[in-house]
């Protein structure tokens, strides 16, 4: 079970990069394990870096590091760590499929960063445990994977399955392990030597509270963006938004106009409308199911919608030729017209 005592000393762990990987989520990773060897006076750890055919694969800031082999060498390895960013779908091919498959068999603890998890659950190695993913990739996992208890915490640790979101998520899932592994004053140690302030728990939440986001504090426009962000697959009206929050639908819209620039329906808008472009990139939903799960109610009307917000159509947005839309030049950009739904 990861995060237990290891049974030998150090405990190697085959990081597998695969490519467009994200560079901070893997350095995340193994800097606290470098830390917690230094500063223990003893070999704890030992990471190896592998690929698929043990070539150097760039990570989404372009920079390769070179492995050390491919697959087959990073087989004999007791955890291994699938390390993964940008167009995750993309690379979850064929051979990295069979591979874990068979590293399970053998009784690895098989864990992931970033957007790893869906490589894993491709895989069919999420099934029956919990896990978590980068909050930018979490409603397109819980549409393709909706059988897979999927959470928005930082990290999970659940048996021999080990996910974080990525980024700096990654440290905080390192620095639990030292500390189940080998005491909670060596995790301290190692944070502040990061000038990491804390050491955050799994419940930690992913993104930044929405009055940093927003750069905005007025609680009651607080509870209604919460209330559209919880809501985007059935909208709820103007009236609705206004009467939960205590407001007339005049002040609600003032409150928009005066700290976001734009109407509530605008916003709303928006916010179902980078829902669907995520839900376009990141998984193989038809273009009338993206409409739905983002609260249109038909795809001509979530087409013409999203061609007036992003300059093109949903089907372009997929790299799909659109004869229409090569003839007829688009109508507008992001102007702050709100839009009918």
């Amino acid at each position: 079970m990861f995060g237990t005592a290891p049974r030998e000393l150090p405990q190697r762990i085959a990081f597998v990069l695969l490519p467009r990987y994200s560079m901070i989520a893997f350095t995340s990773a193994i800097e606290p394990l470098r830390a917690a060897n230094r500063l223990s006076g003893k070999s704890l750890y030992e990471w190896h870096i592998f690929t698929v055919a043990g070539d150097g694969v760039p990570a989404s800031n372009g920079l390769i590091i070179e492995p050390e082999g491919d697959l087959e060498a990073a087989s004999a390895f007791g955890s291994v760590v699938i390390c993964t960013g940008v167009d995750v779908q993309k690379v979850a091919d064929k051979q990295i499929i069979s591979w874990l498959r068979k590293v399970d068999r053998k009784g690895a603890d098989i864990g992931a960063i970033c957007t790893g998890s869906h490589v894993l659950a491709k895989a069919g190695l999420l099934d029956g445990h919990r896990c978590t993913i980068h909050w930018e990739n979490l409603p397109a996992f819980a549409e393709d994977f909706p059988e897979i208890e999927v959470t928005s915490e930082l990290f999970e640790i659940d048996r021999t399955r080990f996910t974080c979101a990525g980024g700096t998520a990654a440290i905080d899932m390192m620095l639990n392990v030292i500390a189940m592994q080998h005491g909670h004053e060596l995790a301290a140690e190692v944070a502040d030597q990061f000038m990491h302030e804390r050491i955050r728990d799994r419940h930690d939440h992913q993104r930044m509270g929405l009055p940093a986001r927003l750069g905005v504090r007025h609680p009651k426009l607080l509870s209604v963006i919460q209330l559209m962000e919880e809501n985007l697959e059935e909208p709820l009206s103007r009236s609705q938004l206004a009467r939960e929050a205590g407001l007339s639908t005049r002040q609600l819209e003032r409150l928009f106009r005066k700290y976001l620039s734009r109407s509530p329906a605008r916003y709303y808008l928006e916010l179902r409308l980078n829902k669907a472009r995520l839900l376009l990139l990141q998984t193989n939903m038809s273009v009338i199911d993206v409409a739905l799960a983002c609260g249109f109610v038909s795809a001509s009307h979530f087409s013409k919608c999203y061609r007036d917000f992003f300059g093109h159509t949903p089907r372009k947005e997929r790299g799909v030729p659109n004869t229409e839309e090569m003839l007829t030049p688009p109508k507008s950009t992001r102007g702050e017209q709100p839009t009918r739904h």
